[in-house]
């Protein structure tokens, strides 16, 4: 090779080596910002400057920020399918390995945030990772079928349990639990609940010790709790026309947030798909952060009417209930569970103006389940070997997490049918 030509060669390759450098350093910040601050509150800009770059510098790599989101995403998912790959081939026959992953994630910086985060994020359709996030549902479905189906034919998991509505009722529990998590990361521990589910599945489907006795007399455990609520009924005086426009206000602003986030959506976007001034908007709502609260409250009092809680006899029938409301919800109200999907997942971010809502909705919630569960064990209903705080938790985080694989595959999944499920285990006859 001529002196001339090694030159170049060695200077192609420099170039290579530092636009590599370069490319990995941006999806590094941009990791890092999407953490940190979700990723409809990250900019191009920011990420250009967390990684020392100009912002045209940055688009000779990325021509957009989804084309950045869809890379970092990429990289994570394929990493973790390989270590799920790798793991389910080196456990032992009929071995249960989703602890084992789910610690592993635990220990990679920044997965659980990241995905905790995407996963709401990206169920609105026209999300730049909806379809991606979609496929990875899907993969994660046929690899946790594959194990759970080596572990029934070994005796690891009973034989009268389905594979099938188990593998989705794991990976909602599984998406759940990641979200609350990063909510009350001092009360739930992602790794610890699944050890104890995946023990579990080797009982038989609605088990019940034959030395269990669930003879007590019925609403002996005592008065049924209330759900407590951060929500502030609107009481607002006025006249009807300002009502009306009131409900209009926040019937698009639930929409435009459950399609776009709240970071993504300003005041002037909803004044225009409400038809009037940002001026006569302000005027109802003075600044976003109350918009927003308004839409939670609204959202709140629309989902416990839809359930139905009141007027149950014990508790476990406000538990037995639940599948009903979740299917009136998903038919009647499906913005509902989008604006609550998008919202809560954005909101992980301490900085976002929800997240101390989303903190202490999601504590009053365990609270309310774990009393209903002990109330329910009082009565007779739940097993006397039931944890009612791991039944309450696993309870709010697979409910959460269906209402997430129902808004990737609306035609696939009933939420109602897989809680009924869940239900009909926990809560034998007696």
């Amino acid at each position: 090779m001529h002196k001339e030509d090694a030159m170049t060669t060695t200077a192609t390759g420099s170039r290579h080596a530092r636009a590599a450098a370069t490319r990995q350093r941006i999806l590094s910040a941009a990791h890092a910002l999407f953490v940190a601050h979700g990723y409809r509150s990250t900019s191009l800009r920011d990420i250009a400057a967390a990684a020392a770059v100009s912002h045209p510098g940055l688009l000779g790599h990325f021509a957009s920020k989804d084309d950045l989101l869809g890379e970092v995403v990429a990289a994570l998912e394929a990493d973790n399918e390989s270590v799920f790959s790798a793991i389910a081939a080196a456990a032992e026959p009929g071995e249960l390995v989703f602890s084992s992953i789910a610690e592993r994630n635990a220990r990679t910086p920044g997965y659980l945030e990241l995905f905790a985060a995407l996963t709401g994020e990206a169920s609105a359709a026209g999300h730049p990772a909806h379809a991606r996030m979609r496929e990875r549902y899907c993969r994660l479905r046929s690899l946790s079928v594959d194990v759970l189906e080596d572990a029934k034919y070994h005796g690891v998991i009973a034989a009268d349990r389905d594979v099938d509505g188990e593998t989705v009722r794991h990976t909602a529990g599984w998406d759940g639990l990641q979200l609350l998590s990063q909510y009350l990361p001092d009360r739930v521990d992602v790794v610890e609940m699944l050890e104890e589910r995946e023990n579990l599945w080797a009982l038989p489907v609605a088990w019940r010790d034959p030395d269990d006795d669930p003879s007590s007399d019925a609403h002996a455990a005592g008065p049924l709790p209330e759900l407590r609520t951060t929500a502030t009924p609107d009481t607002e005086p006025g006249y009807a026309v300002g009502r009306r426009r009131r409900t209009q206000i926040l019937a698009d602003a639930t929409r435009l947030f459950a399609r776009d986030g709240y970071g993504d959506t300003s005041l002037q976007d909803i004044a225009t798909a409400v038809g009037v001034s940002k001026s006569t908007l302000l005027h109802h709502y003075p600044s976003k952060e109350l918009l927003l609260s308004a839409v939670l409250t609204e959202r709140d009092s629309a989902i416990n009417e839809n359930q139905g809680f009141t007027g149950a006899a014990s508790a476990g029938e406000v538990l037995r209930s639940i599948p009903d409301g979740a299917a009136r919800s998903a038919q009647d109200e499906p913005g509902l569970i989008e604006v609550y999907a998008v919202l809560s997942c954005e909101a992980v971010p301490a900085a976002h103006p929800a997240h101390d809502y989303f903190a202490t909705r999601f504590a009053n919630a365990l609270e309310y389940f774990t009393e209903l569960f002990r109330l329910a064990q009082a009565d007779g209903d739940l097993p006397a070997d039931r944890d009612p705080v791991h039944e309450a938790t696993w309870l709010i985080a697979m409910w959460d997490g269906l209402q997430y694989q129902w808004l990737y595959d609306r035609e696939r999944l009933d939420i109602a049918t897989h809680l009924r499920a869940h239900l009909d285990d926990v809560l034998p006859p007696r």
